[in-house]
């Protein structure tokens, strides 16, 4: 993999774990925190983004951009009113 290829995958699937990430960042916002859904909303896209990762042959290197990512996909899905 070039690196024009390699970064276009990165952004791509930083750009997927802020998406996911927003959506259970969201449903968090409404729950009691340290409850069993609040846990499972903040751990359950790990596995997807995990397999997104791997399915992409990118190593661990990698994964401090997607904690980010995760990160401010959280914070932002936490902050939107509806």
């Amino acid at each position: 993999m070039d690196l024009t290829s390699t970064a276009a995958i990165v952004i791509g699937l930083c750009s997927l774990t802020v998406m996911i990430n927003l959506f259970f960042g969201y449903l968090r916002s409404g729950t009691r925190k340290f409850s069993l859904k609040w846990f499972l909303c903040i751990h359950a896209p790990i596995p997807l983004i995990f397999f997104a990762r791997t399915s992409s042959h990118l190593g661990i290197g990698y994964i401090p951009f997607f904690v980010v990512a995760a990160l401010a996909g959280q914070i932002l899905g936490g902050k939107i009113e509806l």
